[in-house]
């Protein structure tokens, strides 16, 4: 899931060598905190939030078949 929501990051910013996402495993529970270039989050959040809103559906999705709950905090 890490290297997904990576592929997914670094192929919509300006500057991919700065994309990192640290994974927080809690039993059944999956926290995939991304980080991005300051000049990059509105580019990774999207207006009103919907591309952000996009790539946790993707992931939520890619979750439930390997029965882990996914949750994407970006950070800034």
């Amino acid at each position: 899931m890490k290297e997904l929501l990576l592929y997914i990051a670094r192929n919509l910013v300006e500057n991919p060598e700065a994309v990192t996402v640290t994974e927080l495993q809690q039993e059944q529970d999956l926290t995939l905190e991304l980080r991005v270039a300051p000049e990059d989050m509105g580019k990774v959040i999207g207006r009103q939030g919907r591309i952000a809103r996009e790539i946790r559906t993707v992931l939520r999705s890619y979750g439930q078949r390997s029965g882990v709950r996914v949750s994407v905090d970006i950070v800034g």
